[in-house]
């Protein structure tokens, strides 16, 4: 389960604390520190200040003596990163934390933040919570590749792109007037984009018998280095449905029909490097 002390001003992870109360054991516990708490200096960003107290208040409210996976939730270009991961090595020697993971970062600060740890012998960063779906699938130029090539887990949040790949829009419009997507557009989402994508997952779904946000998920599920989609639904009968994903097994034409109709346009170096890869495997060939 993964929440964040942001959330709802804390009061996600309170009510998740009620909600794991005798059945701790049995869950993986996740949540983010970064974002302000407070109107104060030190209530926001990655110093050991705030962090060791962002800390001890998400273990309050989660009710709990330990966070299974401790994660910071944005780039902090003010607090130099030892000193944030120096924080959360202590944390992990503490009991306090069983791993240390990031969210929303750039690659090369991933990339950095593995270095520094490794030189120093602290803990390092076992997971990168990215945003990832049909309609948004950015990672996949350099934050994919690196978690593969460093043994990441990879979560993917909004995988149904906030509810724009779910069944409910389409060209025609929207169906639900109560659904987040009809009053923000998060993630950004280019319209016609969007529309291409919602049009080539409604054949697959169909063929399948099944609603498009199971096909969707599936398809996040079934990329290379993906450990696991983050659902947010809000209605028991959503998750029962986005659940039913994991049952999904997409066919060869399935995967070909969504990746052409979505896939990002070549960009440099990685055309560069592909041609040369290219031409190189001809030649030895």
């Amino acid at each position: 389960m993964d929440t964040a002390d942001v959330y709802a001003a804390g009061e996600s992870e309170s009510l998740l604390g009620q909600v794991l109360s005798g059945c701790r054991d049995n869950i993986v516990l996740a949540t983010k520190f970064h974002a302000p708490t407070g109107k104060g200096p030190n209530d926001a960003g990655q110093s050991r200040l705030h962090l060791m107290r962002g800390l001890e208040d998400s273990l309050r409210r989660l009710r709990t003596d330990h966070i299974d996976l401790y994660q910071v939730h944005n780039f902090d270009a003010l607090t130099p990163v030892e000193e944030t991961l120096r924080a959360l090595d202590d944390a992990v020697c503490a009991g306090k934390i069983r791993y240390i993971g990031c969210s929303n970062l750039a690659a090369w600060q991933v990339a950095r933040a593995l270095g520094v740890s490794a030189l120093r012998g602290w803990s390092a960063y076992a997971s990168v919570q990215a945003c990832y779906s049909l309609a948004v699938r950015d990672i996949e130029r350099e934050i994919l590749p690196l978690a593969i090539d460093q043994h990441l887990g990879l979560m993917a949040w909004s995988p149904l792109a906030g509810g724009l790949l779910s069944g409910k829009f389409g060209r025609e419009g929207g169906t639900d007037a109560n659904a987040r997507r009809m009053h923000i557009d998060f993630p950004p989402v280019d319209t016609e984009h969007g529309y291409r994508v919602i049009d080539a997952i409604r054949p697959v779904a169909a063929r399948h018998d099944v609603s498009p946000a199971r096909i969707a998920l599936a398809w996040v599920l079934a990329q290379a280095g993906v450990t696991c989609a983050i659902v947010g639904a809000r209605r028991a009968e959503q998750l029962r449905d986005n659940a039913g994903a994991l049952d999904v097994v997409l066919t060869d034409q399935d995967l070909a029909e969504l990746d052409a109709a979505t896939k990002l346009a070549p960009s440099y170096p990685g055309w560069v490097q592909a041609t040369t890869n290219a031409h190189r495997e001809k030649f030895l060939r």
